[in-house]
């Protein structure tokens, strides 16, 4: 069951995604339409064909979706054309992302949309494919041989959608002992190593440049929360506004400490430093912070309903100034949630918010990761998402980016056919 969340007042929900067989009426004749708006992203009619047929294939019973499956079950599905198609063919992709970012737009966009960058793991068992290695995988909560994609997902009171992709692949792959694995997977000559912060914050970059969509907000969990270089990247921006989680070790002060130039000298060389003045305190994590908050200052508020009933934080906000490398940085508001209970377990968010921000508005962005979640839940356990086997650098972007709008065309039925929320997903404080 999905969650449901209350609306209330200006904050919007997000509705659930709906379809069932009578609504599929004349599918194919529709498909074949939508892929009329990418024939210019190809340069021949083969790969153009085989993009259709392998969309379709997703959309298929198939217990497996992979390449060779989808070609036996379609009608003029071909094993080896579909293979070069996923894994070697040369398709204009940001042409393509443009058109289809036009697409989700005409059917999704709003000015107050939410942006979210999430990480998906894609568990593999062999060594070869691209950017694998150990590293956590969500998907099956534990450290194992997979590889891991960073996306960006577009959600607004009329649904959500996959708009943007990065295969993350660790510094490792980029070192000399690693070049002919490279080279098998065909990874781009220029491709340097990234972090997935660093590739979140090129795809917002991405985004905000091409103008296409329209938000207002962005979210992330703590490993896009507690990098300066993301969130910078965000700031750049006037009137975006980030909620993102951080750790529980982040370090503030509830005041601004005052500051004090301290002048050093060394070897007869004097410099000039800007330190905390000894009367100040020393600023602390933000979970000691947590657990000094009087019980006055919490507000109860059942965020969802569950398949066991419903689902009730508590939440405050303080306004906060962060420290970074002992010194103050900036000023956010620090929004902290706990479970009930006798032994609370806190989550801490930040955010660059007005002040003059209602605690309801927190709430509400505190559960909007859930729209990037069903995204890869839909995209996983409906279109075969992680059922893929191709190796190679280009393979893995084709064969994410046929799912990233195979999931938004189903989306554009049910906004097409007016369908109503029999479940929505909203907040109320």
């Amino acid at each position: 069951m999905l969650p449901v969340l209350r609306n209330d007042g200006d904050v919007y929900s997000i509705p659930k995604f709906e379809l069932d067989k009578t609504d599929v009426k004349g599918f194919t004749e529709e498909l074949r339409g939508y892929h009329e708006q990418f024939r210019d992203c190809f340069s021949r009619s083969e790969p153009r064909e085989n993009f259709f047929l392998y969309m379709v294939g997703q959309y298929s019973q198939l217990e497996r979706k992979s390449i060779e499956p989808i070609a036996l079950q379609v009608e003029d599905g071909n094993v080896r054309a579909m293979q070069r198609f996923i894994s070697d063919v040369v398709l204009d992709e940001p042409a393509l992302l443009k058109k289809y970012h036009a697409l989700v737009a005409e059917d999704m966009a709003e000015p107050d949309a939410v942006l979210i960058f999430d990480e998906s793991g894609f568990p593999k068992k062999g060594y070869e494919s691209a950017g694998v290695a150990r590293q956590y995988c969500g998907s099956i909560g534990k450290v194992d041989n997979c590889q891991m994609g960073v996306f960006a997902a577009y959600a607004s009171r009329h649904g959500y959608a996959l708009v943007d992709k990065r295969l993350y692949a660790p510094e490792k792959w980029f070192g000399e002992d690693f070049r002919v694995r490279r080279e098998k997977c065909k990874f781009p000559s220029e491709q340097e190593f990234k972090t997935k912060p660093q590739l979140a914050a090129e795809m917002f970059q991405g985004l905000r440049t091409e103008g296409i969509l329209p938000f207002k907000y962005v979210a992330a969990d703590s490993i896009y929360g507690a990098n300066p270089d993301f969130i910078s990247a965000i700031e750049e921006n006037i009137g975006i506004i980030y909620f993102v989680s951080v750790p529980s070790t982040t370090q503030c002060w509830l005041q601004g400490p005052v500051t004090e130039k301290q002048v050093i000298t060394r070897k007869g060389n004097s410099k000039v430093k800007r330190v905390v003045a000894e009367t100040e305190k020393s600023p602390a994590e933000v979970a000691t912070l947590a657990k000094g908050i009087n019980k006055y200052f919490w507000y109860r508020r059942t965020v969802s309903e569950g398949t066991k009933g419903p689902i009730t934080y508590e939440f405050t906000k303080r306004r906060i100034t962060l420290s970074r490398d002992g010194l103050p940085c900036k000023t956010v508001w620090l929004i902290i949630r706990r479970t009930l209970g006798g032994k609370p377990e806190y989550s801490f968010y930040i955010s660059n918010a007005p002040v003059s921000t209602r605690l309801a508005v927190f709430v509400w962005l505190s559960g909007i990761r859930w729209a990037i979640e069903q995204c890869f839940e839909e995209c996983k356990t409906e279109l075969g998402m992680d059922h893929y086997e191709v190796r190679k650098f280009p393979g893995w972007h084709h064969h994410i980016l046929t799912c990233m709008l195979a999931h938004f065309f189903l989306w554009h039925i049910r906004i097409r056919l007016g369908k109503k929320n029999a479940i929505s997903y909203a907040v109320a404080a």
